[in-house]
């Protein structure tokens, strides 16, 4: 990255100045160890949330709710979130960020437990985003779910879809790479999606639903 096109990221990621909730949640994150979305990626998660005036979302990795914040001030006041962590630790400080941001218990519904086992069991077509966090080697896994989960219209938002640089990079073929990588390069060709990959925050990887088939 050149020195100019890295001072405009940085400037991006800063365009928005996050409030003490969200800095709480990422000070809890840093002491869990868990992974937070980037700030310029939360920013944008919020604008795309309410694009879609959404009031059915889907969160694979609820972490300590910085993303999970972000979606929840982009949806309609009676919008209700449903997030999915295997962790109940991460989800017990999701809650506390939750509470100190004001935010209705009614809004959101906590599921612990793996995703690969939650997701099957929402509606088909019955929302309006699905939102991954920290695209992994299950990524391709929860694309698919997601993809049924969705209304036609809706979004598809995965995060951490450059890996730091690495997808860009064709001789990094570590498995969670190659699995972010692919699973691109399927979306590009799915007649069911209208795929942008933005590079915002650590990459994210957007898909509008076209159709119901």
């Amino acid at each position: 990255m050149s020195a100019d096109r890295a001072q405009s990221w940085a400037y991006a990621e800063d365009f928005i100045t996050e409030d003490d909730v969200v800095l709480g949640a990422r000070d809890r994150a840093a002491q869990l160890g868990c992974y937070s979305i980037l700030p310029g990626a939360a920013a944008a998660l919020t604008v795309l949330t309410a694009a879609v005036g959404a009031r059915a979302v889907v969160e694979v990795g609820t972490g300590t709710g910085v993303a999970s914040l972000a979606m929840l001030r982009g949806m309609d006041d009676d919008g209700v979130l449903t997030t999915i962590d295997v962790e109940v630790e991460h989800q017990r400080a999701a809650k506390k960020a939750f509470a100190e941001a004001g935010i209705r218990s009614s809004r959101t519904r906590t599921i612990s437990g793996r995703a690969l086992d939650v997701l099957p069991r929402l509606t088909d077509a019955a929302y309006d985003l699905v939102f991954v966090s920290a695209a992994d080697t299950s990524c391709a896994a929860y694309v698919d779910q997601a993809l049924r989960l969705l209304r036609p219209g809706g979004l598809l938002v995965v995060d951490n879809a450059l890996r730091g640089g690495h997808v860009a990079d064709p001789a990094r073929r570590d498995p969670g790479t190659t699995a972010v990588r692919d699973v691109g390069r399927s979306l590009r060709e799915d007649a069911r999606v209208l795929p942008a990959l933005l590079p915002v925050g650590d990459g994210l990887l957007v898909a509008v639903r076209r159709d119901a088939a």
